[in-house]
């Protein structure tokens, strides 16, 4: 009689010389297209029998972890947060799962087998973290960020079950934010127009845009004539490298010759985020001053400007530092006496502020950003638009924190300070002038055939007086100007006036170029000088002790110029030595630099 052979795929059972028992089930299909058999061993035929019936059980169920690698925590915490993760979610949130697995998860649970972590293990990592001294806010972020990291371990079989689903992470208490008032709104639009970019204070505590979104802003972003801005990108932090070759012994951001590894901004997260906003027309003035300034700054600055379209910029005009924006808030703070808050507390100040208003949610949710599913929560927690909707808003905003008559001790002071603009401050307040200006006549130093416009008389006699001193041969004198034909002709318009006397300073200059691969260039340009220059003569003048730049000049030669300014002579000297290094590097590797097309 013949013996009948099993079914291809059914579990076998045996039991072996040694007398061991030894079973075989089949459990799916490998990467290669063949059988995947598992093999258990026991003792006993009971033993080996109830072994392999679990496994086919576990098999039905779908829960048999994938053949191949056996991962330890460490090793597949790594292996998702570099090769899965950081391929599907945005710069900011990949820092945030970084942190968490290299400086908690790692450290705490890295050696345990996957397949046995427990909630447990969990759950005392959490209650470890906070007795060290962690937030349970820090806690809850590990705890999400382990569980979307298991859950693709469940995804991919390399486990059957995500034990970060069952442990419990700490109670997270929601604290109350308390939104600043509109009087402590207005002592804060004080100060802030006592300082540089003024706007970008006025926008966050009017309109409650986020931190990245303000500073993300790109002037062709702002509709002057529609009264609107559009939010459509938000700034990311930057992450650095050494350009030193790791020589200097610091962290890569406080490197001399650092260089940035990061795009520096990102579309907005949601279709939310990406937003039309009506502004105030009090702010939107304060904009187009604000331009003005900076397009003074740029020519100021020359060579060393960095044209790239920012709103709101550093001197050179590269965008704004999230960590320094941030440090000139607690500034902002301390200056106008008001309590500490977060700078994200500035946006609920402003959602506060349109539901106090009345608002349509519909109109709120749009101009906050929020998503439609989690608007209504979001309203509760903070307490397409069309173009009539948004200037009406607009109206609304600007009344409340910009009325009409409201006029304080210090509105003075606060109208002159900054930019030395002449008309209303952030709160519509007139800066005062002497009685002369105030029947409308700007005084205007006519030197070199440059136009410097004053408030006051004696500051013009004084520029023009020195400048015949000190440059004999070319003629200079004051011209008195009605105010509405300086508005209409002055070069600069209302807003160069000056409330201050002129300044000077001896400003030291520094200059090279390099062909590619390194080797100098002859430009006819002596390499070191310095100029006595008035602070109107914005192509020569610096009040900074020194700053330097390399960059790639357009054009067929492609060559790479290092150029150095400043008033501190030794300084100079100094950062000249560092400028040229870099320039040469850069010729010779411009990939580094991202002078590659692309980068």
């Amino acid at each position: 009689m013949t013996k009948s052979r099993k079914p291809n795929g059914d579990s076998t059972i045996y039991q072996a010389k040694d007398g061991r028992w030894h079973g075989y089930v089949t459990v799916g299909v490998k990467d290669n297209g063949s059988p995947d058999r598992r093999h258990v061993t026991r003792k006993t035929r009971p033993e080996i029998t109830k072994a392999v019936r679990d496994l086919e059980a576990k098999r039905d169920k779908g829960k048999v972890p994938k053949a191949g690698q056996r991962w330890t925590v460490e090793s597949w915490l790594t292996h998702w947060v570099e090769n899965i993760a950081a391929l599907t979610v945005g710069e900011n949130t990949i820092d945030g799962y970084r942190v968490a697995v290299y400086h908690h998860l790692i450290p705490g649970l890295g050696a345990h087998r996957l397949e046995k972590l427990e909630p447990e293990h969990l759950e005392r990592l959490y209650a470890k973290m906070q007795k060290a001294g962690s937030s349970a806010g820090t806690a809850h972020q590990v705890h999400r960020t382990v569980r979307v990291a298991l859950n693709e371990a469940v995804r991919r079989k390399a486990i059957t079950e995500n034990p970060a689903t069952i442990a419990k992470a700490p109670v997270l208490d929601e604290t109350e934010v308390e939104p600043y008032s509109v009087e402590e709104v207005q002592r804060l639009l004080l100060e802030a127009a006592k300082v540089r970019n003024t706007a970008r204070w006025v926008i966050a505590l009017a309109l409650g845009l986020r931190q990245g979104e303000v500073l993300g802003l790109q002037w062709e972003d702002v509709d002057f004539e529609a009264g609107v801005i559009l939010v459509r990108r938000g700034r990311l932090r930057p992450r650095y490298k050494h350009g030193c070759g790791d020589r200097c012994g610091r962290k890569p951001g406080y490197c001399p010759t650092k260089i940035n590894t990061r795009r520096e901004t990102k579309s907005t997260k949601s279709k939310a985020g990406k937003r039309p906003i009506g502004v105030p027309e009090e702010l939107m003035k304060l904009l187009a001053e604000h331009k003005e300034t900076q397009d003074r700054e740029r020519l100021r600055a020359r060579d060393l400007w960095v044209e790239k379209r920012y709103v709101f910029t550093s001197e050179v005009g590269e965008p704004l530092n999230p960590n320094t924006d941030y440090h000139r808030w607690k500034d902002l703070l301390k200056a106008a006496e008001v309590r500490d808050a977060r700078l994200h507390d500035a946006r609920h100040t402003a959602a506060t502020v349109l539901l106090i208003l009345g608002v349509p949610d519909a109109v709120v949710d749009a101009i906050m950003g929020w998503e439609p599913g989690k608007s209504a929560r979001m309203r509760r927690r903070y307490q397409h638009m069309t173009s009539p909707v948004l200037q009406q808003t607009a109206a609304k905003v600007g009344g409340l924190l910009w009325p009409a008559g409201v006029q304080t001790d210090n509105d003075e002071a606060a109208g002159q300070a900054g930019s030395g603009r002449s008309q209303a401050g952030p709160l519509g307040v007139q800066p005062s002038i002497d009685p002369v200006s105030d029947q409308s006549m700007v005084f205007v130093a006519n030197v070199g055939q440059r136009l410097v416009p004053f408030l006051q008389h004696e500051h013009a006699l004084a520029l023009v007086e020195r400048w015949n001193t000190e440059r004999p041969g070319r003629s200079a004198e004051v011209e008195i100007w009605e105010q509405a034909k300086w508005d209409n002709e002055g070069p600069g318009g209302r807003g160069a006036i000056r409330d201050r006397e002129a300044d000077q300073r001896t400003v030291f200059h520094a200059y090279a170029a390099f062909r590619p691969g390194g080797e100098r260039v002859d430009l006819s340009v002596p390499e070191q000088w310095s100029i006595a220059a008035w602070d109107f003569e914005v192509d020569l003048y610096t009040d900074r002790s020194v700053s330097w730049r390399t960059a790639r000049r357009p054009g067929p030669e492609q060559l790479v110029e290092a150029q150095v300014r400043g008033t501190d002579k030794a300084a100079v000297a100094a950062a000249l030595a560092e400028a040229l290094e870099q320039a040469v590097d850069r010729a010779q590797n411009p990939g580094r630099y991202g002078d590659v097309e692309e980068w």
